[in-house]
């Protein structure tokens, strides 16, 4: 048998930070092509560090999706916090992304007392330039380039499909010569089940309110492939603290669960390419966010 060499190209880990909700998982699934990591109008939703994997003929770049930066309060925060900052130590480049629309001494904290000492190249995105005039851009341009010595600043809208290619270039230059850390098509890290999870917690998000989403998590208990029928059939529980949040999770005579497992199940199709079973069932796990014993067993 021919034995495949695989020659080095331009590769290596970039980190993806930055405050919430500035468009990290809707730039790293423009990137990739396809939807890996989940996307909510609300804050904090990115709760776990995800890999995405970029491919080219001449390189390959690993791109980490992690929690926004915030001010953590229970102990499910202050680890999300953990994760996203632990990544600035195991990556080559740093992508430092901003929301453009939002006042400048939100973000300056942030910025100054996490990238000083690392010693890693980063670069600034200045995201959603589409929503600001040009004479309010180069001021904010102007005013983080005295924060910090990026790298580059690099103005993009993360729903704009033609924004990868300077930013690819511009990553390129910042990577070492390396042999791929993933097959070419291998599009990230995570797991079938993983990402189940995290799209029906993005359905809890875009379908609840106030405090409910920030309260919930979820747990693939099956995932069984039915080749006779070509099937997946899927269980899940839905974790929440409160018995208030559970009888708002499913809703009227089971409305809002039937409508959370029914988007759910569409998107999972989508990834899956075959149709799928998606049961669901919720249940109270008194103040879990607070509990680090039941953190660990999520997996943070």
């Amino acid at each position: 048998m021919e034995t495949v060499i695989e020659h080095p190209v331009k590769t290596g880990l970039v980190a993806l930070i930055g405050p919430p909700n500035v468009g990290k998982s809707t730039l790293l699934n423009n990137l990739i092509g396809q939807k890996i990591s989940i996307v909510s109008p609300k804050p904090q939703t990115t709760r776990n560090r995800i890999a995405g994997v970029i491919n080219g003929p001449d390189y390959q770049i690993v791109l980490l999706d992690t929690p926004g930066i915030h001010q953590a309060g229970t102990p499910l925060n202050v680890e999300m916090v953990r994760i996203a900052l632990d990544t600035l130590v195991e990556v080559d480049v740093i992508l430092f992304m901003i929301d453009v629309t939002l006042p400048l001494p939100t973000r300056s904290n942030i910025l100054t007392n996490h990238l000083e000492n690392t010693g890693i190249p980063a670069i600034l995105l200045l995201n959603k330039v589409d929503l600001v005039k040009k004479e309010t851009l180069l001021p904010i341009m102007a005013a983080y380039q005295q924060l910090f010595p990026f790298a580059a600043l690099i103005p993009i809208s993360a729903l704009d499909r033609d924004c990868p290619g300077l930013l690819i270039n511009e990553l390129l230059k910042h990577l070492p010569v390396a042999p791929r850390l993933y097959p070419e098509d291998v599009p990230t890290d995570a797991t079938e089940r993983f990402i189940v999870a995290e799209m029906i917690r993005e359905k809890i998000f875009l379908l609840t309110g106030q405090e409910v989403p920030y309260s919930t998590a979820v747990v693939i208990e099956s995932f069984k492939e039915n080749a006779e029928k070509g099937m997946v059939i899927i269980h899940a529980t839905i974790i929440v603290e409160k018995d208030s949040q559970k009888g708002i999770v499913i809703g009227r005579q089971g409305a809002k669960l039937k409508q959370i497992g029914h988007d759910a199940r569409l998107d999972i199709e989508e990834m899956l390419g075959q149709p799928v079973v998606l049961k669901l069932w919720v249940k109270v796990q008194k103040n879990w966010t607070k509990n680090p014993r039941f953190l660990k067993e999520l997996g943070f």
